[in-house]
């Protein structure tokens, strides 16, 4: 999938990864039915549930200042998980 950008690394997606959350950055034009979708089928996992939010960019180039991108938060069910760190 193109849309999917990478998995994000912060102290708060740290935290939440006890919590079976998994952070990603996403296309803006991605929904959540879709991201659930290709979570489902290229980990093998069940999604309990998706919080999606829109953030703005940080791109020094001016044509680029009001460019989005999407922050899609992964709640996965019980005894599933994904691997940190994904070759994508």
């Amino acid at each position: 999938m193109d849309k999917s950008k990478n998995q994000l690394i912060t102290e708060k997606s740290i935290r939440l990864l006890q919590q079976n959350q998994y952070t990603f950055h996403v296309d803006s034009k991605l929904t959540k039915t879709e991201m659930k979708i290709w979570i489902e089928q290229v980990f093998d996992v069940k999604v309990k549930g998706i919080n999606s939010s829109r953030v703005r960019t940080r791109k020094k180039n001016r044509l680029n200042l009001n460019s989005r991108s999407k922050k899609m938060i992964i709640r996965l069910r019980p005894n599933y998980s994904i691997p940190l760190f994904i070759n994508t």
